[in-house]
């Protein structure tokens, strides 16, 4: 983007894209709840250059706790990587995610895929996991369907920008300890982006901008 991001990370997880984005020269805050993911990422920013060090903030809380922490307007990209889904209350969540973002400001969120939930356990032969997947949906976990998650983000001033399919063909589960070839990030990266691929994908990467 060619200048100096506010960047709230929610859930860090080991802290690799925080990392990543401090080294390039934005300034990040990470929200994470588990006192040893921020231990072990205050252990490997003690090794990096006094710059990057001082480019990231730790913050305990989760993702609900952004109005705690954090004034309207604060950030100019919010990651939520995965903890949408484990909040008590998503859509209050989303709300207090959209909330601490300055006007124009990206909502990254990393969701599974309510709408293919049957589809691994059918690719592997799970058959029973894939009909009760089938047969109730709304049983299997707390993900959204990208429909509920657009109007969703509509109703908050973040309107839905871009998504994508994330694990079109493959799985976590698949060739695990190993690093995935060029050719599998190739055809991956093309089907994330592609319909109808992406939309039978794992999980979804949804994009909304904050209206002003």
């Amino acid at each position: 983007m060619g200048r100096r991001l506010r960047v709230l990370d929610v859930g860090l997880g080991r802290g690799v894209q925080a990392l990543r984005l401090a080294r390039a020269g934005h300034q990040v805050t990470g929200l994470e709840a588990d006192p040893d993911l921020r231990a072990l990422l205050e252990k490997d920013l003690a090794a990096e250059p006094e710059g990057i060090r001082k480019r990231v903030r730790l913050v305990s809380g989760g993702s609900q706790d952004t109005g705690a922490h954090f004034l309207p307007g604060t950030f100019d990209v919010v990651l939520c990587h995965g903890e949408l889904m484990e909040a008590r209350d998503p859509g209050t969540t989303l709300a207090g995610l959209a909330r601490v973002l300055d006007a124009g400001g990206l909502l990254s969120l990393l969701i599974r895929n309510d709408d293919a939930l049957a589809m691994h356990p059918g690719r592997t032969g799970d058959w029973d996991a894939a009909l009760a997947a089938l047969e109730f949906p709304e049983r299997a976990g707390r993900a959204f369907r990208l429909a509920t998650l657009t109007s969703g983000l509509a109703g908050i001033g973040t309107p839905l920008r871009q998504w994508y399919g994330v694990r079109v063909f493959a799985h976590e589960d698949d060739r695990a300890g190993t690093a995935p070839s060029e050719r599998m990030l190739a055809v991956e990266e093309r089907a994330a982006r592609t319909d109808p691929y992406r939309s039978v994908a794992a999980m979804l990467h949804v994009c909304g901008v904050r209206g002003s």
